[in-house]
């Protein structure tokens, strides 16, 4: 392949996509030039894949600005569609056991040749097209690092037959096919051990030293890999407000105690220094009111994951 960088640069600022119950992801904030490796690391539920799908323009961001090779998110997401591609994503871009590995092979490069060609490509003689499908997929496999001759049976290896890491590789080759400038890849590491997981970013860092930008989402990035750019999904800690600035507890804390003290002898309900009831309408006095704490909002960010998956038909 061209060593010469043709990936697409990554940049991302309070970046955030929000479900119908909460926020998915938020506060997404980095810089990842052409050809890098960009490790998407979180705890299940944390919004991982929804930022994969975000960055290339698969789902409508809500918060915050990103950009993909210059294309600025959501405004040009069929054309941030165009210039990337999904590896190993379940229920949006996975691979079907009943097929064998040539099966896959043949059929993406007929759709690249059908639809992802020029037209002078289309009206090139048979012979033509059916070599340059060949050297398309054979460049894909060396990429991906995916021997056929090693296979069981080789070519007509069923993927249900493939292991983990054959499965990996064969996803990645199917998506390289259509020459991405970014690579986004789900669950790099799921249920890989240790020399295969080693061996799975081995062939990620060539992707990326090849020039192809690399997304991919782990749960666990290598180990003091400077060449990485990892990006962390979950909660974030709020901004902290300086001192004495409105919003301050420590500002309000004299106002506060002194209506507390007067509410208390008249019986009325507490309000927060921002003014928001401290019990929901109708549930009770304040003692009642359920208190919300930091657990809580991780569940609001795994619900709000859960939905938007749920809105591309993952659930």
């Amino acid at each position: 392949m061209d060593s010469t960088p043709h990936g697409a640069a990554v940049t991302a600022a309070g970046f955030g996509v929000k479900g119908p119950r909460g926020w998915a992801f938020r506060n997404i904030d980095f810089t990842a030039g052409p050809g890098s490796l960009i490790a998407v690391q979180g705890p299940s539920g944390s919004g991982r894949t929804c930022l994969l799908l975000a960055l290339t323009g698969r789902m409508k961001s809500a918060a915050g600005t990103a950009e993909v090779g210059g294309l600025p998110l959501p405004k040009k997401k069929a054309a941030v569609r165009s210039v990337t591609a999904l590896a190993h994503v379940p229920g949006v871009a996975e691979l079907d056991p009943a097929l064998t590995v040539g099966e896959h092979l043949r059929e993406r490069a007929l759709l690249q040749g059908r639809f992802g060609g020029s037209l002078r490509a289309l009206l090139k003689p048979r012979r033509e097209r059916r070599a340059a499908a060949r050297a398309l997929v054979d460049t894909a496999l060396t990429a991906a690092g995916l021997d056929l001759e090693s296979l069981p049976k080789g070519i007509r290896t069923s993927v249900r037959d493939l292991e983990r890491l054959e499965a990996l590789r064969l996803s990645v080759a199917l998506a390289l096919i259509g020459g991405p400038r970014l690579l986004a890849v789900d669950d790099t590491d799921l249920k890989l051990s240790d020399g295969e997981r080693d061996a799975a970013w081995k062939m990620l860092h060539g992707l990326a030293a090849a020039g192809t930008t690399v997304l991919a989402v782990c749960s666990e990035p290598p180990e003091g890999d400077e060449d990485v750019v990892l990006v962390r999904t979950g909660n974030r800690p709020e901004p902290t407000v300086p001192e004495g600035a409105p919003g301050d507890s420590t500002a309000t804390t004299a106002h506060d105690e002194s209506k507390d003290s007067e509410e208390s002898e008249t019986g009325k309900t507490g309000k927060g220094s921002q003014g928001e009831p401290s019990a929901p309408v109708g549930t009770g006095s304040a003692d009642s009111a359920p208190v919300k704490t930091p657990a809580d909002d991780g569940n609001d960010d795994e619900e709000g994951a859960a939905d938007a998956l749920a809105e591309t038909g993952r659930a």
